[in-house]
């Protein structure tokens, strides 16, 4: 692991925490307003020294590691690789994003509400550098209480039920989690998450602790049909808390199933493939059919989340180079466009106060840079070539075919659905005929410096994905690598593992070689 002398983890966890205490102090809302804004841009500074990430290695990187509780064997350890890092510099890139894009949205209670959003940016990055699994659980828990604070409190007419929902599914999740977590403390001895990567676990301990994890991790994804919290929640939210919810909170349920699914319940992750497969195309078909039903511009986009969330878990569980690219690719690029898209249905808001397609018709003759951002994100979120998700969705779908052609073809109307609901989205509020004279302003200068970002991003990362590739493939080999080693041990003779190995799509054209995976204990390959 590569140390490093400077705690930069610490500073991008503990600042924004810092920055809320010094919120008590101030009583205006403008000066909260300013103050949050530079406080974001300064988090977003203390984390340029992640460019300097090796892109050589797949091992952790700016590691700190301390004795917290020796007597429990807990350790304050903090670290991140490639497939952690992008997640990072998402959380971070939002903050700033959604403190604009909340200027005028909110009017009352201003210095609590930035305070949650600071709170939550700190639990966010906690949960993707810590090495420590109780660490892991304590940031994967304080998340929830500035999330149902923004839900229950600046949400709209039906926030309590909406906040109590995500509440209690998230917490049911989270207990299921911290079984595992207990259980894996017994069988492996040590709470470190790398210590633990290196341990072999039984199968009927990995069966159950991955059933446990499994069914945490789905419930924030969220899968089919544990998704009926996400709709609730991303309606009744305030902006930043839908740009929060769709962009960073639902990548926790991914991350974990890479970070804990794959490699300490390697066997059963294996095992209970099939049923992953099949609730996420059940979750893309399922998302994507909903959406096309809605007329509420924020149901639209909290559905198709469902149905774009869908494509990273099946990604994930294809167990093949591409598909875990792809499902990278998707984390990142779903939380920039998804995000986008809900700070546009924002901006709008402010201008008609209706989320209401049938209200906000017939705007490119009102508020044509509003449409262009718009038809942008549109085009972006069901994967038009040269945009940021199209990579991410090609790459996953022939993952899907290479491992199992009914598979890909499974995935396929998932993303004409998308076309679909976007396209007549996009038609609707460019061109539907309004049913009275609109006096609108098009987009001010505040509105164009949280939207050009995301459109940068979107098109960079469509036409030149090399940096993302270059970032995330060390540690998805490797993650790869010892996901087929430990399967390949616990088969009983050669030929099922190779023919094990052939259907999670591992090819002769894979950079990890069936040749390079050890020895079964019956025999040699």
């Amino acid at each position: 692991m590569a140390e490093y002398h400077f705690p930069l983890l610490t500073a991008l966890i503990f600042f924004p925490l810092g920055a809320c205490v010094v919120l008590f102090f101030l009583r205006e809302p403008a000066r909260v307003r300013v103050f949050t804004l530079a406080a974001s841009l300064i988090e977003l500074g203390l984390a340029i020294p992640l460019l300097g990430f090796d892109l050589g290695t797949s091992a952790f990187q700016f590691v700190e590691h301390h004795a917290w509780v020796p007597a429990w064997g807990l350790s304050y350890y903090l670290g991140v690789d490639g497939i952690s890092i992008l997640m990072i510099a998402l959380t971070v890139a939002l903050l700033p994003l959604c403190v604009l894009c909340s200027w005028r949205y909110i009017e009352n209670r201003v210095k609590e509400f930035h305070f949650c959003l600071l709170f939550m940016t700190s639990a966010c990055i906690g949960v993707f550098c810590a090495l420590d699994f109780v660490l892991f659980y304590v940031f994967w828990e304080a998340m929830l209480v500035p999330m149902y604070l923004l839900i229950a409190v600046w949400g709209g007419p039906e926030r309590r039920y909406a906040s109590i929902k995500f509440f209690l599914y998230t917490l049911a999740g989270s207990t299921l989690l911290l079984v595992a977590l207990i259980a894996f403390r017994i069988a492996g001895g040590t709470f470190s998450i790398p210590e633990l990567m290196e341990k072999g676990f039984s199968v009927q301990l990995q069966t159950w602790a991955f059933l446990a994890m499994a069914l945490a991790f789905a419930i924030k994804v969220p899968m089919f049909p544990l998704h009926t919290w996400l709709p609730a929640a991303h309606v009744e939210a305030p902006t930043a808390g839908s740009v929060l919810l769709a962009s960073v909170l639902l990548k926790m349920g991914t991350y974990g199933f890479l970070r804990f699914c794959l490699p300490l319940t390697p066997v059963a992750a294996q095992h209970f493939a099939p049923m992953m497969i099949a609730f996420s195309l059940a979750s893309i078909i399922y998302g994507g059919a909903v959406a096309l039903g809605q007329t509420d511009m924020k149901k639209i986009i909290a559905y198709s989340s469902v149905g774009h969330m869908g494509f990273v878990t099946l990604g994930i569980f294809l167990f093949n180079l591409h598909g875990a690219q792809g499902a990278l690719f998707q984390m990142l690029n779903h939380g920039i466009t998804t995000g986008a898209l809900f700070m546009m249905v924002g901006a709008i808001y402010e201008r008609s106060h209706s989320r209401q397609v049938v209200d906000n018709l017939g705007l490119s003759s009102y508020l044509p840079a509003y449409i262009g951002f718009f038809g942008l994100f549109a085009l972006s979120s069901f994967g038009f070539p040269g945009t940021n998700n199209f990579v991410g969705e090609l790459l996953v779908l022939i993952g899907a075919f290479r491992s199992n052609p009914w598979i890909g073809a499974a995935a396929i109307p998932g993303a004409m659905l998308a076309a679909a609901y976007l396209l007549r989205l996009l038609q609707k509020l460019a061109w539907g005929e309004p049913s009275k004279a609109r006096g609108w302003k098009d987009l001010n200068g505040r509105e164009w410096s949280y939207l050009l970002p995301a459109a940068v991003f979107v098109l960079y990362i469509g036409l030149a994905p090399r940096i993302v590739f270059r970032i995330i493939d060390p540690s998805v080999e490797h993650l790869l690598a010892g996901f087929r080693t430990e399967t390949a041990l616990a088969m009983p003779a050669c030929p099922k593992a190779r023919a094990a190995g052939m259907v999670q799509g591992k090819t002769t054209d894979d950079p990890v070689k069936l040749s390079s995976i050890v020895r079964s204990p019956q025999g040699g390959m």
